[in-house]
């Protein structure tokens, strides 16, 4: 049983390992990337919420929201360093985003693709969707090398949660098509990244021949693994993502 604490102290997330997460206290400042806390019963994590400058809790309005893993180097530091690449990025020199954004960051004796990482993931999302005015029918996945191969296993284990999603230079698993085939994916890789192409190459092919039809594979040329640069400045890229919308829905 995990305590609760006073409303008046609560700037955290309780949650359990069995249960959804509950909230108890909005948290969060329009307009603005703050650093919060997600309680959780496998240890604590560390992330950034940014939202957007018009977001009213009150107002009967729902936002997308875009879960961002970083990678590896973003594990070796404050939870501040989650900021140094991708969306967060965006956020923290002030740019206005027009969804809700929420950075964890991974510690680094842990992996986004591990079986507890994936399982805090999944609980942070249901925190975010209990606690913030986000639709859950516009959640948007993308991370960075290991961030990136965290979205492929996240995605693949829990592909009817996702409206989008956008890997970055990770790795895949081929296997995994037929739970992917009727997800909208973009993915992006550098032709030059010492993580072969051919693995995400034969991870698309597997998705289309499974029957998937809405992937998109964008090679950079002459890129070494330091795609995200490229991937994320790509401005089409958040537009055709918060298009999108979770199947059937």
């Amino acid at each position: 049983m995990i305590a609760r604490l006073p409303l008046a102290l609560s700037l955290v997330l309780l949650v359990s390992a069995a249960r959804p997460a509950t909230l108890t206290a909005a948290e969060g400042t329009a307009g603005k990337q703050v650093e919060l806390t997600f309680k959780d019963a496998e240890g604590d994590v560390g992330y950034l919420l940014y939202l957007p400058a018009d977001y009213d809790a009150s107002a009967d309005v729902k936002w997308p929201l875009m879960l961002f893993l970083h990678g590896r180097g973003e594990s070796r530091g404050p939870l501040s360093l989650v900021a140094k690449w991708g969306p967060p990025r965006f956020a923290q020199r002030g740019d206005s985003l027009p969804y809700i954004l929420v950075s964890p960051q991974c510690p680094n004796d842990g992996n986004w693709s591990d079986e507890v990482r994936q399982r805090q993931l999944v609980r942070l999302l249901d925190a975010m969707l209990a606690s913030h005015r986000a639709d859950a029918d516009r959640v948007c996945l993308t991370g960075l090398s290991m961030g990136g191969s965290g979205t492929w296993t996240l995605a693949a284990a829990h592909p009817e949660r996702f409206a989008a999603i956008a890997p970055i230079c990770g790795r895949s698993d081929a296997s995994k098509a037929s739970a992917l085939k009727d997800l909208p994916i973009w993915v992006f890789h550098g032709d030059q990244d010492p993580l072969d192409i051919k693995q995400p190459t034969e991870t698309v092919e597997a998705i289309r021949k499974a029957g998937g039809g809405q992937v998109r594979f964008t090679t950079l040329e002459h890129v070494g693994h330091n795609s995200w640069s490229a991937a994320y400045a790509t401005p089409e890229l958040t537009t055709w993502m918060l298009k999108q919308k979770r199947a059937g829905r």
